[in-house]
């Protein structure tokens, strides 16, 4: 990153710059940036902006999100200007059971895109952002029911300037954090959101192999877990890929409750309530 792409860390609210607003009214193609100062959740703000018509490429971005959500009705909040906390409104025109999809198309893109940005990123399986193995990022995917029909809001926050202190766990960290120095949040963004619209225009229309893709940038696959089931118990094994619908595959362990016959075992994102890499 050259200097002139770089913020200094500090945990003063008033040292981290704002977004760019005018660079961000060009975002491209597709693509409508509004930026507040202050939400609880831009899931929530999308959602309603989706229920009133609002066209797809409508993109929320808060300085400040102080109720964003997360998976299992988690409720996190971002300190001012540190983080990308954002959401965008898509309508795709893709059948249900391709729907599950969209999570990992976004987890994929903003992976890619921090890549690009000279970031050792990956994405733990279904769609959180890793670097190393702590989360920088978290995505919450929502089906809206809309007059015309159904929407898809995907929420991304990803953790930019955070210092160590303002993590919210252990397992967290930020890219200032990892690389010692923050990226400019405006040239950021406007990297993750052409990225995604760049995947998901392919997805939509066919010309890329998402599975493969997601796939390749997956630091679940090939290891083992440990997967907690949401009636209770687990499974282990290891991760072998995904199946046509995005779920991850896993070949159970030869002596584990579920038999060393057990055939591998195709986990969906309704069903897992966390995914981990289990101690050797």
């Amino acid at each position: 990153m050259s200097s002139a792409n770089v913020v200094p860390v500090t945990d003063d609210p008033s040292a981290r710059p704002p977004l760019d607003r005018d660079r961000l009214s060009d975002a491209g193609p597709g693509l409508a940036v509004e930026v507040v100062d202050v939400a609880a959740s831009t899931n929530a703000t999308v959602a309603a902006r989706a229920r009133e018509g609002a066209a797809e490429g409508l993109v929320v971005v808060a300085e400040h999100q102080t109720a964003g959500r997360g998976r299992l009705d988690r409720s996190w909040e971002t300190p001012p200007r540190a983080a990308l906390t954002f959401s965008v409104l898509l309508r795709p025109s893709v059948g249900p059971e391709q729907w599950p999809w969209l999570p990992l198309l976004t987890g994929y893109a903003v992976g890619t895109a921090l890549r690009d940005a000279g970031f050792d990123a990956g994405v733990k399986w279904p769609n959180d952002v890793l670097i190393g193995d702590l989360k920088v990022a978290g995505i919450l995917v929502e089906r809206v029911d809309t007059p015309t029909g159904p929407a898809a809001v995907l929420g991304v926050g990803l953790n930019v300037s955070t210092t160590v202190e303002e993590l919210p766990v252990p397992t967290a960290t930020s890219l200032a954090v990892a690389a010692g120095e923050a990226p400019d949040r405006t040239t950021l963004l406007l990297a993750l959101l052409r990225r995604l619209r760049e995947e998901y225009d392919a997805w939509l229309g066919g010309s890329g192999d998402l599975r493969a893709s997601y796939t390749r940038a997956c630091v679940t696959v090939g290891r083992d877990v440990r997967v907690d089931l949401p009636g209770g118990g687990t499974l282990t094994g290891l991760a072998t890929g995904l199946d046509a619908g995005g779920r991850l595959t896993v070949r159970p362990h030869p002596g584990t409750a579920t038999g060393p016959d057990a055939p591998e075992a195709a986990v969906g994102a309704g069903d897992v309530v966390h995914v981990r890499v289990t101690e050797k």
